[in-house]
């Protein structure tokens, strides 16, 4: 009983709660006992809050027992990325100099999630600051893959990705900020959004205007994504861009109704001269077949102008720079040479080269603008290949079918960076398996604020999967 409490989803066991038939301590004590269990092999914790979760679901049972009306998310757990701020549990960003922070008050999203009835079972890991697309710090080690434990889990919330896809819980709120949640979302075989800008208002954003890392869920279905959008989404006078943003009945969104005819939808295997493996252009033409049989019209584009790594570098870690440069002063040897060195980069950037890299990703929003001005969705693959090896060096050469690659960014995932600059929503879905048994994922992006929309044509694209019944076979 206790294992299929794990592999049900967040939206079935809403209904099992009310109805009764499971007990919120009942649910929460199995998730602990697989997420103690599981975690010496995958290690994709940094804490697990087991007195106060267990406290949490003997409030929340009461509650089931009283017979008030209760929360859409009462007694489900979720866990939060170690780079989210969670009241009164240590967050620590992966990084050794901040091993002792306990934030003093909740994220936005983790409040949301609260006052919504779900359960804090624990802390998933990050890099340092999460600084790359793959997920090891110095502090807490390499966190493995759920499907093959030499492979990487993504990055940089592979804690997230691997924690859903293992059954330790159905919810998990990861962060994005240039596909930190779509990456380990399509290694790990779950879903990973990054939603439109300003939907999940960011608490913890220092450049509030120019910010493009977002706050996101991780699940293992659309329906699951659906309702923690419903929670965590609404405006929040802490984030101006999510100021007018009314949220939308995303729950109804995430229902596979109707079908794609009358939908158009552009699609491109890769930015030009980009790598991609024969597995997942197979999966990624197989996963057009199944849109096209949807009733969408498809069409394809160039995909001239996607590759834009050095502009979302340019951008990016001159934050960082900003942001950490004291901290690299402070504490060098205790900190990873990989995050040093992405630090120290940016060094070599002019303000107008920054400005400039700006001014780029206003005319990246426009081209993107311009597709979606003759289309409903985008659609390309969310990475090039299956999840890396373990131990992949972020500066060191990445392979393709038999063939080296210099820039694991570039070459690997070309296709996340581009809607963390414009602000778009982008979703990255389960679409098959590669030849060595790792899942790949199929990304489609939507309108500007379209969340809606695009939950429900990923519903109606999962409805004709049968990929959700599909678990890694672990320990």
């Amino acid at each position: 009983m206790s294992e299929a409490l794990c592999l049900a989803s967040a939206a079935e066991l809403q209904q099992r709660i009310r109805r009764k038939e499971i007990s919120p301590v009942e649910l929460t004590a199995a998730v602990l006992a697989r997420a103690e269990r599981l975690q010496p092999v995958l290690n994709c914790f940094i804490t697990l809050c087991a007195d106060e979760a267990m406290a949490a679901a003997r409030a929340a049972e009461a509650e089931v027992m009283s017979g008030r009306p209760l929360p859409p998310l009462h007694g489900i757990p979720f866990t939060a990325k170690d780079i989210v701020n969670t009241r009164g549990v240590r967050t620590t960003f992966g990084a050794v100099p901040m091993r002792d922070n306990v934030p003093a008050e909740d994220a936005v999203a983790v409040a949301r999630l609260r006052a919504q009835g779900a359960i804090l079972v624990g802390k998933t890991t990050t890099p340092e600051f999460g600084s790359k697309s793959l997920t090891d710090s110095p502090l807490f080690g390499r966190t493995r893959n759920a499907w093959h434990a030499e492979r990487t889990s993504g990055g940089s919330s592979g804690g997230a990705a691997v924690a859903v896809a293992s059954g330790m819980a159905p919810l998990a709120v990861a962060t994005d900020g240039g596909g930190s949640t779509r990456i380990p979302a399509a290694c790990n075989g779950v879903v990973g959004i990054k939603q439109s800008q300003g939907v999940i208002p960011h608490s913890q954003a220092q450049d509030l205007f120019g910010n493009q890392t977002y706050v996101t869920p991780t699940t293992r279905t659309v329906a699951d994504t659906g309702l923690m959008l419903q929670a965590m989404a609404g405006e929040h006078p802490c984030d101006p861009w999510s100021i007018g943003v009314p949220a939308a009945d995303y729950v109804a969104a995430a229902q596979p109704q109707g079908d794609l005819r009358g939908r158009c939808i552009l699609y491109c295997l890769a930015p030009p001269g980009r790598p991609v493996s024969a597995d997942v252009a197979r999966a990624f033409e197989a996963s057009l077949d199944k849109l096209r049989a949807l009733g969408a019209e498809l069409e394809p584009f160039g995909g001239e102008g996607f590759d834009v790594e050095p502009v979302w570098r340019a951008i990016n870690h001159t934050v960082w720079r900003t942001r950490f440069a004291p901290i690299v002063a402070q504490h060098r040897e205790a900190l990873s040479p990989t995050f040093v060195r992405q630090v120290e980069s940016a060094a070599a950037f002019t303000a107008v080269e920054y400005q400039q890299a700006m001014f780029e990703r206003s005319q990246l929003f426009l081209r993107v603008q311009a597709l979606l001005g003759r289309a409903d969705l985008l659609a390309m693959p969310t990475i090039t290949r299956t999840a890396l090896p373990l131990e992949q060096d972020l500066f060191g050469q990445i392979e393709i079918d038999g063939q080296d690659y210099p820039d694991v960014r570039a070459n690997w995932f070309p296709w996340t960076m581009p809607f963390n600059m414009t602000g778009h929503p982008a979703i990255s879905l389960p679409c098959g398996f590669g030849g060595d048994g790792l899942p790949i994922g199929l990304q489609l992006v939507g309108q500007f604020r379209g969340d809606a929309q695009l939950l429900r044509v990923a519903a109606l694209y999962e409805s004709v999967h049968d990929l959700t019944g599909q678990w890694p076979t672990l320990p």
